[in-house]
């Protein structure tokens, strides 16, 4: 358009940073470069989130709305899940740190002390298929672009009038689809929250099932935020009747791949383990679990997960106690396991529960 170069700095600013809504937001650019852009045709703006659902533990669920129609979940998590417990992170130390105070008025009255968690989407549905999720039930609609991705982000913190940098934020790649399915697009979307929104990427977890090329690539990446498999069984016989992707990408193809992945100092890989009660939480899955991640040599961790139920899921959640137990044989096996809230099950929010749910 021949404007002079700092005007795109300027207009990635107002997008990113300033997280505006239209051109005419874009106050640091004149009057006349603005009517140039919307005489071009150039629109920018937010993801639209056309419904919220609120749970009573004040997580809250949103229903966003894609430019050809489409729907996607995107998840607000105040005070997080406790899902970055022993990760070796910042954000580990945070929510050691707000576990150790809850019910104190000390963290209550701490104002300059805010954080949240935001799960985003990455494909409108998933193709990967396992069993016990409501989000495979959707199939899979198509990948979401970077902007759909990083836009999640950007209208959920508009909403809370998240300020980053004085808010502390965390992101989990784990709502709708398979991040690894959608590589470049997701990789893209890091990029702009990184670089754009400036959250560090060391605040940002992503989840995979195990699409091993992905695992792969994302070893190679400089800029690179923290890796979660979701492998939810001590072996390749319970992991397949549950994760069908198992019969592509078995466990120990998976964990040596993991072993290529750079790990920043201090930090663990994390393995999601979702507790099903009768298939694989009894305490010789937990034993056989245990040697299995010891004999790999990663320095890791477990998240166990109480299985969140929907309607025509064939499986039930597990006993109170056997949660206890299978966690306690874990750690008394030298392998740290932690126990993650389950947020907005109420209103399908928890994980394994999106699926554009409107009631």
């Amino acid at each position: 358009m021949g404007l002079e170069q700092y005007r795109s700095r300027q207009l990635w600013q107002a997008l990113y940073q300033q997280r505006v809504g239209s051109i005419e937001e874009i106050t640091s650019l004149p009057k006349s470069v603005r009517d140039l852009l919307t005489r071009s045709g150039l629109e920018i703006g937010l993801p639209r989130i056309t419904q919220t659902f609120l749970s009573s533990d004040g997580t809250e669920r949103y229903l966003i709305a894609c430019p050809d129609g489409e729907t996607v979940e995107t998840v607000w998590m105040p005070n997080g899940d406790d899902g970055e417990l022993g990760d070796g992170s910042d954000a580990a130390i945070e929510e050691a740190d707000a576990t150790s105070k809850v019910g104190s008025s000390k963290l209550e009255n701490s104002i300059p002390y805010r954080r949240a968690t935001i799960c985003i989407s990455s494909q409108v549905g998933c193709a990967v298929n396992c069993q016990f999720c409501l989000t495979a039930k959707l199939g899979v609609k198509r990948n979401l672009t970077a902007g759909e991705i990083a836009g999640q982000v950007a209208a959920v913190l508009n909403r809370h009038q998240v300020k980053i940098g004085r808010d502390r934020i965390n992101l989990v790649f784990m709502g709708m689809g398979e991040p690894f399915l959608n590589y470049d697009n997701f990789m893209a979307a890091v990029h702009l929250l990184v670089e754009g929104m400036g959250i560090p990427e060391s605040r940002m977890t992503v989840s995979t099932s195990g699409i091993l090329p992905g695992i792969e690539r994302f070893a190679m990446e400089k800029l690179r935020p923290k890796l979660a498999l979701s492998l939810n069984a001590p072996n390749d016989s319970i992991r397949e009747s549950i994760m069908p992707i198992t019969r592509k990408w078995n466990i120990e193809d998976l964990l040596a791949a993991l072993h290529e992945v750079p790990l920043r100092p201090r930090e663990r890989m994390t393995f999601e383990y979702v507790l099903l009660g009768g298939v694989n939480d009894r305490l010789q899955d937990a034993r056989e679990l245990s040697t299995l991640l010891r004999n790999s040599g990663l320095p890791c961790k477990v998240n166990l997960i109480v299985w969140n139920p929907g309607p025509d899921i064939p499986y039930r959640m597990p006993a109170p106690e056997d949660v206890g137990a299978f966690q306690q044989q874990l750690i008394a096996s030298g392998v740290p396991a932690f126990l993650r809230r389950p947020r907005g099950r109420d209103i399908y929010a928890a994980c394994g529960q999106l699926k554009r749910t409107v009631e």
